[in-house]
């Protein structure tokens, strides 16, 4: 793998946002890689702060208004988008997202740890809280800190890095319109495959769950209003 696309995508949760942004922007890396942030119709001040966050950093922003009117969410379109762009440049595909904050070494850990994995689809950072514990969405790691885990339940796009192998493998074209998040399908696609998902339980990152999208919150705080508005509004699909 000689190079990586670092992807973002954002709506609004500018705070978090920017943290994450230079986190990524500090990532101590020797392989070639891009960054861009794609922002999902945030606010037109959250927007104009990541503009000026782009000029000053220099990283790329790719504002969704100007591709399509299709409302928030548009992981869809970035994910096909992105395949298409790291497909031209033989790059791995690598998701950090809004509300995660890597350490220097993750991104090349992630890197040397998928290269040195035989058929790996997916390298996967476990999360973590601001305490350190393994939080959501991999509970299940619990007890396997420092671990690097061969798994076939699904990996997270928190931070993941998807090789090559995998991009080639599965055209992302096919995936269901009529859902909104695609990690669940894109890991049993991996399996499918052939290759292997790691998860990396030795590269923890720090982890706020939904800090963009707040009512998922109601998921810890009150699961029935949580799936109610999931059920009866058709939100959340995976």
């Amino acid at each position: 793998m000689n190079k990586i696309h670092i992807i973002t995508p954002v709506k609004d949760s500018i705070d978090t946002t920017l943290q994450t942004i230079q986190a990524v922007m500090g990532s101590q890396l020797s392989v070639a890689h891009t960054y861009t942030v794609y922002n999902d119709f945030s606010t037109p001040e959250n927007t104009a702060r990541l503009q000026a966050a782009s000029a000053e950093m220099g990283f790329r922003l790719v504002n969704l208004s100007d591709l399509t009117t299709h409302p928030s969410p548009n992981y869809l379109l970035v994910l096909q988008r992105s395949q298409q762009e790291a497909l031209a440049e033989g790059a791995g595909l690598c998701i950090v997202e809004s509300d995660v904050t890597v350490r220097p070494d993750t991104l090349q850990g992630l890197v040397d740890g998928a290269t040195s994995h035989a058929q790996c689809g997916i390298a996967a950072s476990v999360t973590v809280d601001a305490e350190g514990k393994i939080n959501y969405p991999y509970l299940y790691a619990r007890g396997q800190e420092g671990q690097v885990v061969d798994t076939r339940r699904h990996c997270s796009f928190c931070c993941s890095l998807l090789t090559p192998a995998l991009l080639q493998a599965f055209d992302f074209k096919k995936l269901n319109p009529e859902k909104n998040w695609f990690d669940v399908t894109i890991s049993h696609e991996s399996l499918q495959a052939g290759l292997h998902n790691y998860l990396f339980a030795s590269l923890p990152v720090l982890h706020r769950p939904h800090q963009s999208r707040p009512w998922k919150q109601l998921k810890y705080t009150n699961p029935l209003k949580y799936y109610w508005k999931k059920f009866t509004k058709g939100l959340d699909k995976i």
